[in-house]
């Protein structure tokens, strides 16, 4: 199995505000569907309630929230006490981590994979991504100099790295 985290930041790795992303950006969510499309998502219970209505579960995905909550309930979702009997029972041969930040912290050493969307904008934020150091060799990135710019107005480019062995 391949655990997976992804995540878009923006300068100083900014990934939420307030239990919001604090930007607007239709490429990447375009791009996260993509990815995750019928694979299983593992969330923290904060993300899942970030989640407006509409969009929970997720749509074409199995959706797995962790929560240290007894008798917490997510409807349309499983629910783990923690990351790892979530990954345990992870049928798909890839799990996308898709946060938030103290989920990204407790799952980055079991990933061999990180994609992450680079926003090109300083923002004020309240969490932040897990540092990518030299354990992770940089595969691609879209485009390969410079910035995409979004429908949004907003200078973005997509990286994936991968755990070096």
């Amino acid at each position: 199995m391949s655990v997976a985290l992804v995540w878009a930041q923006a300068r100083a790795g900014v990934i939420g505000r307030d239990g919001v992303l604090p930007w607007h950006l239709p490429e990447d969510m375009a791009h996260f569907r993509a990815l995750t499309r019928g694979a299983t998502v593992v969330m923290g219970r904060t993300t899942w309630e970030s989640l407006p209505d509409r969009f929970r579960p997720l749509p074409g995905r199995r959706n797995v929230v962790l929560s240290r909550r007894p008798g917490f309930r997510a409807e349309g979702a499983d629910v783990r006490a923690d990351l790892a009997t979530a990954l345990a029972d992870a049928p798909d041969a890839t799990v996308w981590v898709i946060g938030g930040a103290q989920v990204y912290a407790a799952a980055l050493a079991d990933a061999d994979r990180l994609v992450v969307t680079e926003i090109d904008e300083t923002v004020d934020g309240d969490a932040y991504a897990p540092s990518i150091d030299e354990e992770w060799l940089l595969a691609s990135r879209d485009p390969a100099q410079g910035w995409h710019t979004s429908a949004s107005g907003l200078r973005y480019r997509f990286c994936d790295y991968r755990r070096r062995t």
